[in-house]
């Protein structure tokens, strides 16, 4: 049985920092991606990572504030967030893809996702 775990989410004042972690189980999988989903507005891609962590993509919006890195020796994907904004305030969820080759960023294109773990930036 496939499983995501998120966890690493909570309150942070703005200019701080937070990681998520994502522990995989189940299955070996090729992407892995993060996304988020603020009240009222659609799930947005944030960052995604080869298997290898050879090859990442980033929204452009996060670009030098957060890092994907994995650990594939513990199934494990993390999610390093600075300067955090009160607009990052969101539901963030962990994804994970069957495909292998090449990296996946496409929300439809992932398989399983975790439940989600809530983070707030406050002003």
């Amino acid at each position: 049985q496939v499983q995501l775990v998120e966890s690493g989410g909570g309150l942070v004042q703005a200019g701080g920092s937070l990681r998520l972690s994502c522990a995989a189980s189940g299955r070996t999988f090729g992407s892995m991606g993060w996304f988020r989903q603020a009240p009222g507005k659609e799930r947005e891609f944030l960052a995604a990572s080869n298997w290898g962590g050879t090859s990442t993509k980033y929204a452009d919006f996060v670009k030098g504030r957060f890092t994907i890195s994995r650990d594939n020796s513990k199934n494990t994907v993390y999610l390093q967030m600075n300067s955090l904004k009160p607009e990052d305030t969101a539901i963030y969820y962990c994804a994970a893809s069957r495909t292998i080759g090449f990296l996946v960023t496409a929300r439809n294109r992932y398989d399983y996702w975790g439940q989600g773990t809530q983070v707030t930036v406050s002003s």
